[in-house]
């Protein structure tokens, strides 16, 4: 039943575009360390590692995306989320690999300050 129903690729420009109208939630399934190193902004973190989805917040009218470094872990996560009789279906193909390949910009933590930078 779940194998038939297909992940919805997003590209880094529709995520971009989805998360300024405010019309979806991002979801990075990253381990904590990964998250904290760098991110996209407005991005909560669901580790894959401990991933629940009966634990992800509501969305409300928002559609849930996932998101990890090159796009396995988030496709990981919609299968999970299926098999778990979750309606959510939409990553970030690529990851933030290929967000920053499209010179979209991050948050990142300076490891020596601890203040965050936003790369463009």
């Amino acid at each position: 039943m779940f194998g038939t129903i297909k992940t919805r690729d997003l590209t880094p420009a529709q995520v971009k575009a989805a998360l300024a109208a405010q019309e979806i939630l991002l979801i990075d399934v990253r381990e904590p360390a990964e998250f904290a190193a760098e991110r996209i902004h407005g991005a909560l973190n669901f580790p894959l590692s401990t991933f629940d989805p009966s634990a992800l917040p509501k969305a409300d009218d928002k559609t849930i995306v996932f998101q990890c470094g090159s796009g396995k872990r988030s496709a990981m996560a919609v299968d999970q989320c299926r098999k778990a009789g979750h309606a959510i279906d939409a990553h970030l193909a690529g990851g933030i690999m290929a967000w920053k390949g499209q010179g979209l910009p991050t948050v990142s933590i300076d490891g020596d300050t601890g203040a965050t930078r936003d790369r463009s």
